[in-house]
Parts: C-alpha cells; structure tokens; sequence
C-alpha cells in the first residue's frame, strides 16, 4: 500500500500508472466481490478485512487528500476509479473519512463538480459517492446543499424522465432524502428556493395505470418519501406548516389526491400515497378543508373520506392499506374542530339520511364499531375517539346518538351500546378499542360521566374486570377499565347520589384495594405496545394482533394516570377543597378569560384608533400642503395687484404733468385727442351737408312757384326744360352726396377697428384701472353720437329723394332719372342697415366687455384685493363725461 500511495504521489503525470494504482487500492479495499464468492465466503471476513485496510490508508489524512486532488483530474482514466475509490472508503470508514475531507480546503466542493461531469458514468457515481459522504452528517449536508445540488439533482431527476427513469434518479432520490432528513436547515433552503414546486410532476400518472415497472414504483416510492420528509411530524410545526401550504398552493397536493382516487394504482403506491397525503393536510387547515372537498370518480360521487373509510372497515383489504386509512383519517381530524364537528353531525338524528340513498361517514364508523372483526372494531373506535378529542362540545353532541339495535326493540345510545359490547366478552383488540373510546369520551366531561354512571351496571362490571386475577393478556383491559372507573371518579359532579366521588372510592377500597387498583392502572404505561404506540403518530405496527394502543390515547395516559392515583388517596375532606380550589380557580379564569377579552377588544379599538391617527395625519399633512400653496398662490397675487397699483399711481402722476405724452394702459393720448379732431370734423361736414340741403329744399320751392305761375305751353315748355336742368343738378348733387356718404362709411368703419384695438388692448391690462375705462367709455359715446347723426342725415338724405320723386312724377321727361334716384336710394338704405348692424356689434361686444370687468373684479374681491364698487366707477365715469361736455360747450 506505501509503494501504491507513493506512485500515485510521485507519478502524477503518468495517468495510466495512476489509474492501475487507483484499481489496486480499490480491490483491496473494496467488498464489492462476485455474487458466487459472496456465497462462498463470509460477509463479515470481508467486512472485517476491507475496513482494515481502510483504517490503514486513512491514517494518513493526506492520503484522503492527495485523492481529492486526484479527483479533480478531467482524465477519465484517473477520475474514475478515484470516485471509487473514494465511495469504497465511505462505505469502509464513514465517519472518519467524512471528518478529513470536511477539513480538506474545498474538499466537498471538489466532489460536488462531479454532479456537472458530461460523462454519465462519472456523473452516476458521484451521485453514488455524494450518497455515502452525507450519510448521518450534517454539516457535510449544508455544504453539499449550498454547493446548488438540489438544482443538479432535480435536473438530473427531469433529464432522466421523472417517475419513468432509471437507476439514476433512484440514486438521485436518495441523496435527497440524506439531504433533507432530519436537516431543518436544508429543509428550509429547499421550501425557500421554490423546489417544492418541481416536485409536482413527478406525480403526474395517465388514465392507464397498469403494467407500472418496479424501477417506476420504486422511484414513485421514494419520491412519496421525500415529500414526507419535508412535513413529518417530527418537524419543527412551523417550517411543516410553511411546506404544507407551500404544497397545497403549487398543486402537488391536488396531485396526490388525483393518484388516491385512481384506479390500477399498485397496493403499496396507493398505502405510501395516503400516509403521504396523511401528513400534508395533518393539522393544516386549509389542506384539511382541501381533502374534505374531494370526490372519488364514482356515479354518483362520493366523498374520498367515505371512500377510503370502506376501505378501513373492509376486512378483505391488505393490513398496511387499513392502517394508512386510519392514520389519513386521524390526520385530518387533527386540531381540526370543524372536520370534528362535520364527521359528527352524519351521526345525528337531523342529519341521517333517511332514504338510505348514500352511506356517511359516521355510519360506517358505527357499523364497523360493531361488526365481527375485532380490527375494524378497533380501527373504528380509535377514529370515533379522534371525532372526540379535545371537543367537550362534540362529547355532549354524541350522547343524543341513537342505535337500533333490532326489530321491535326500543333504540339505544351509543353509549349504551358500546358497554353492552364490553360487556359481552368479545376479543381483547375489540375491548381495548372500546375502552380507548370511552375513556376519550368520558375524560373532560362531566355530563358523559354522569350518562356513564346512570347505567346501575356499569360500575359494578368495571370493579369485577379489575378485581379478578387474570392472564398477561386481560392485564391491558384491567387497566384500562381501572382508567375509565378513574376518569369516572375524576371528572364526577356528584350529580348522582349513589355514585359521588366518595362512594365510589369506598367502593374501590372494599372490592379491590387503593394499591391493587394502582397496581392495575399502571400496566397500561408499562405494555410493549404502548411505548411503541407512543413513539409517532403513525400507526407501525407489522401484524393485527399489535394494534393495541392509539398515538393520541398514549398522551392522554400520560396526563391522567397521575392525577387518578392521586384522586384515589384523597380524603373527602380534601376532595371538598380540592372543589372550592377548582371552583375558585374556575371564577379566576372567567376573570382572565373576561379580562383578556377586554383587552383584545382594547386592543382592536387601539388598533383602529391608531389607524385613524395614521390617517388623519396624512390628510393633515396633505391639507397643509394645500395651504401653504394656496398661501404663496395668494402672496403671488398680492404681489402682483400692488404692483399694478403702484404703476397707476405712477402713471395717473405722470398724466397730470404731462397730460399729452404718457401713455395710460399702453394708449397715447395724443391718439385720443386725434380722434375728437376727427369727430369735429365731421361735425362740420354734416353742418355743411344740412345746409346744402336746406339749399336744395329752396331750390324745389321754387320749381313749385313756377309750375303754379305758367299757364301757357311756352311757358310749360321753359319749366320743363328749367325743370331738366335743375334734375341734373339735383343729380349730381346726389352723386356728390354719395359720394360723402361712402367716404363716411370709410371713416366710420376705420374708426370701428381702432375702437376694437382700443378694447383688446384694455383687456390685455388690469381691468380695475379706472382711467382707461373712463376713455374707452367716452370714445364708445362719442362714436354712439355720431353714428345718431349719421342716421339723422341719412333719414334727410332719405326725404330729399322722396321729394325728388315727387318732382320726377311731376316731370314726365325726366321718368329715367327718377328710376336711377330710387336704384340709389335702395343702395343708400343697404349702407343704413350695414350700418345699424355695425352698431349692434358694437354695443353687443360692450357688453361682453362689461361681463368679463365684472368677472375679474369678484375673483380679486374673493382673493382679498380692494376693488371699488361699479358705482363708484360709474360716477367717476359720469364725472368725467361732464367734464368733457363742459369743455365741449367752451370749444
């Protein structure tokens, strides 16, 4: 062997001599013989012989060193048989070699690349060699976990085809289950890397489940067991808690429930299925309602809980199958109050079904409860004293059950029934199963004491059972009839005069004896199978004849063996105090339990409470925001409106000084003088027009005198031709006059659109500025002046065409011209409604204008500015127009 470890240290860059130096080593240490020389020699000469040679190599740590070095080689030719090296060493020496290579630098995570190997061979038997390394090891599982290889493996698994693959995943699985087991650490590390999620296809089975190999159903197996690990009741409650739900919300539980109602599933798949569904919905409450919903295939459909009770209280099915049906059913009654009470209430008058159209749960409970196999005997009664436990409410519930028990005879309780049973004689497993019940159904609950006890014979069969001196098999029934007679002592109310407390230990005192009936009681915490029962709630017993004792029932032994020996010494006197503690204590804890739901309810309200502050000072804050800008929005306003203030101070002082050169609100005044240089004017115009027209009237008065004078045609003639003339001077005095008059229409159309840039420059400004309103208002009259004696001059205009026409009638020769002075006149009105229709425009945007004045003056009064009243503005306007029309009058 020295020679073997120095070659492989000296000759390193010789891979062939290092992989014959590697098989050497290997077939020496190995036991991996031929099945024909396994048969020849003893296993226990080459256990013997190979981890002597173990012990050897190993002496030297560096030896397990210098092999990981060897390992880390690519070569196939070195690699190899290093991991196999390594593996057989594992198998040999495995707490010793794990110690080296964990205080090797690197060293797992050397032998976890071999997980990531392209060469299959190589990658196998690192799965093989990761097997041995992690066995019963925990901190080589942490490692190996944190190295990533529940990704490479559940890879692997999914390469391989899941269920339907190889030896590999068999491999793979079981390094898994190393990992996992009992490895709260790594347990959590798989729920939290979301690794429960891909377990659910493996489960995945089609409609055709029949010719399943046995790789497929041991692959199936292990992967049913790797699910256990992860929610055992073993396990810490909370990390099984967080897995349950973890399983119940990827659908892996739905999965499993889907394989429990297949058909063709093997046996022993279908018994792994249910302890595995078993321990997913034990204690988990939203599993447990999951589990209650589900229905098998069947026309109609029933409930999987009925479907898999048949099977319990059916004689014909396998042992292991019976026992797993029993365990799914205790696991889901488990801390489960409203499983309890719904499993119950099938065995209430109200609910029974009459028409006998379907079988419920609590009916096939009670007809194996009292069918000839002392196993369904037993399996029924433990699950009925599940219904039971740890509900006093279901306790009282149960008593109103009532059995018929033959034709023509009253019913019975089923309480009644079950002691007529005991009674009776029948097998020790039927007893036992019986007494576990009642022992259940009676502790804590006074009121079920009390219906126990109204029976006269009861008390006298139990104290026979305990006094005679029986067999090592009627030993376990004595003293679980010495428990029942205790628990009847123990939770009695002294309701019943001739069975109260004292009499009853009188009673034991004569027939049996305070140490006999000890003596007695104990036996059941002594049995066998009671510490087996009480290891795991399981049921894991190999054989019928084992099923004695119930996980739960151990626990309950357990608190009351105790206290009934004790109530058993007790005097009367103390029994008596022993009540006034109890009752005292009963009014303390209704003091606390009051108290405390006080508290709660404070605490709910300060909760509330607190949540309303929280609230509050949200809006608060959100509402101071709100303030703060509504105040600098104000502030900004503020600001602005004396500004603008400040500069119509300025500007009216300017005005003052210099009245003809400053602007007010961006209009020269000069403008505005301009324009009532142009109002004169035409003023005057007007004057001259009127007084060519009062010429013209002169004119027609004469024309008028002459007709009246001439008689003769001469004359007639000369008055006619005077007439003709005058027409066309008349005519062409018209065409001066519209001429005059479109240049009017011109100038008034002009001044319309300075008028508009006036507004629009007004409305760009402050329109509190009283000085440009008060000039914008006497432009608008003035123009509202002229336009009156426009119309005035037209209506004149319109009167001297009338007379003209009357003068055209009068004058036969001048018919043509007349017709030409009506053409114009009707011009003339058109340009008098244009005219009209101008003014209305006029005065209509006036008053939009007005509308938006006093719109802007309420927003600066709701913003806190000072704003002087319209009457005010008005009386100041109308004091200007005075004094406007004052120095008109002087001009």
């Amino acid at each position: 062997m020295e020679h073997l470890v120095h070659v492989l240290q000296t000759d390193r860059s010789d891979s062939e001599i290092i992989g014959y130096a590697l098989d050497t080593l290997y077939n020496v240490i190995s036991n991996d013989l031929e099945e024909e020389e396994q048969e020849e020699n003893s296993p226990k000469q080459g256990d013997d012989l190979g981890s002597q040679f173990t012990e050897i190599f190993i002496k030297q740590p560096e030896n397990v060193t210098l092999l990981l070095t060897l390992v880390e080689e690519f070569d196939f030719h070195v690699r190899w048989p290093g991991v196999k090296l390594l593996t057989s060493l594992l198998k040999q020496q495995g707490p010793q070699v794990q110690q080296i290579i964990l205080v090797s630098p690197m060293g797992v995570s050397r032998l976890m690349d071999l997980l990531a190997d392209s060469r299959e061979v190589i990658r196998n038997d690192g799965v093989l060699l990761l097997q041995q390394l992690t066995k019963s090891n925990a901190a080589i599982q942490k490692i190996v976990a944190f190295e990533n290889a529940f990704e490479r493996l559940l890879d692997i698994v999914t390469e391989e085809g899941n269920s339907d693959g190889g030896i590999v995943v068999e491999d793979c699985l079981l390094l898994l289950q190393n990992l996992l087991k009992n490895n709260n650490s790594n347990q959590n590390f798989f729920k939290e890397g979301s690794y429960i999620q891909r377990m659910k296809p493996w489960f995945e089975v089609g409609d055709d489940n029949c010719g399943w190999s046995a790789q497929k159903v041991t692959n199936l197996h292990l992967m049913l067991q790797l699910v256990r690990v992860l929610v055992s009741p073993t396990n810490p409650p909370g990390a099984t808690t967080s897995c349950q739900k973890a399983m119940f919300h990827c659908g892996l539980l739905q999965q499993l429930c889907t394989i429990l109602m297949a058909t063709g599933v093997p046996a022993d798949i279908l018994t792994e299925t249910i302890n595995t569904v078993s321990e997913v919905i034990r204690g988990c409450q939203m599993n447990q309602d999951y589990f209650a919903s589900v229905n098998a295939p069947s026309n109609p459909p029933r409930p999987a809980i009925v479907v898999l009770l048949m099977s319990m209280v059916n004689e014909r099915q396998p042992f292991v199958l019976r026992c797993a049906v029993l365990y799914c059913f205790q696991c889901f009654l488990y801390k489960n109050h409203k499983g309890q009470g719904e499993i119950v209430s099938t065995l209430l008058p109200s609910t029974i079904d009459a028409t006998g159209s379907s079988v419920s749960a609590g009916q096939l409970l009670c007809g194996g409860l009292f069918s000839t196999d002392s196993l369904s005997n037993w399996c029924a009664a433990v699950a009925l004293a599940h219904a039971l436990q740890e509900n006093a409410a279901l306790k009282e519930q149960l008593l109103r059950v009532q059995l018929a028990t033959s034709i023509g005879n009253p019913p019975v309780s089923l309480l009644q029934q079950c002691t007529n049973i005991l009674s009776q004689g029948s097998k020790v497993q039927t007893r036992v199963g019986l007494l576990m019940l009642l022992c259940t159904w009676l502790s804590n609950c006074s009121i079920a004491v009390t219906h126990f006890l109204h029976n006269p014979a009861n008390v006298p069969f139990l104290t026979g059972q305990i006094a005679e001196n029986l067999g090592e098999e009627e030993q376990l029934v004595q003293g679980l009839c010495a428990l029942l007679l205790g628990i009847s002592i123990y939770y009695n109310d002294n309701s019943l005069e001739n069975y109260r407390k004292e009499k009853l230990k009188q009673l034991i005192e004569k027939r049996i004896g305070r140490e006999n009936f000890v003596e007695k009681l104990g036996f059941i915490s002594k049995h066998e199978l009671y510490s087996r029962a009480a290891q795991k709630p399981q049921p894991g017993f190999s054989s019928p004849e084992q099923m004695m004792f119930d996980h739960e029932f151990t626990k309950l032994v357990k608190e009351l063996e105790g206290v009934i020996s004790k109530a058993i010494y007790k005097s009367s006197e103390e029994d008596k105090k022993e009540e006034e503690v109890k009752k005292t204590l009963e009014q303390h804890d209704n003091i606390v339990t009051h108290y405390k739901k006080v508290i709660r309810e404070q605490d709910q309200e300060l909760e509330e409470l607190k949540q309303q502050v929280s609230t509050l000072k949200s809006q608060n804050e959100q509402l101071q925001v709100t303030v703060t800008q509504q105040v600098s929005q104000i502030q900004q306003h503020k600001d602005q409106y004396n500004l603008l203030k400040v500069q119509l101070g300025k500007d009216t002082q300017h005005h003052s000084s210099h009245g003809d050169t400053v602007q007010v609100n961006g209009i020269q005044l000069e403008e505005v003088s301009k324009l009532r240089e142009e109002l004169e004017d035409w003023r005057n115009r007007h004057e001259q027009l009127q007084g060519q027209l009062k010429e013209k009237d002169a004119v027609i008065e004469n024309l008028k005198s002459l007709q009246l004078e001439t008689g003769t045609e001469q004359s007639s003639q000369l008055s006619s031709s005077g007439g003709m003339e005058h027409s066309a001077e008349l005519q062409k005095e018209l065409e001066m006059l519209r001429t005059q008059i479109q240049l009017q229409a011109a100038e008034i159309s002009k001044l319309q659109t300075e008028n508009q840039k006036l507004q629009a420059m007004r409305t760009a400004v402050d329109p509190s500025l009283g000085a440009s309103s008060a000039v914008a208002s006497r432009s608008s009259e003035k123009e509202g002046r002229l336009l009156q004696e426009l119309g005035e001059l037209q209506s004149e205009v319109k009167a001297l065409s009338e007379e003209k026409a009357s003068l055209q009638q009068q004058l036969d020769s001048s018919s043509s011209t007349v017709a030409i002075l009506q053409d114009e006149k009707s011009k003339l009105q058109q340009e008098v409604a244009e005219a009209k229709k101008e003014q209305d425009d006029l005065l209509v945007l006036l008053a939009d204008q007005d509308q938006k004045l006093s719109a802007l003056r309420s927003k600066l009064k709701d913003l806190g500015m000072p704003v002087e009243d319209e009457d005010d503005i008005e009386s100041g306007d109308q004091a200007d127009e005075d004094e406007d029309g004052d120095e008109e009058e002087q001009d």
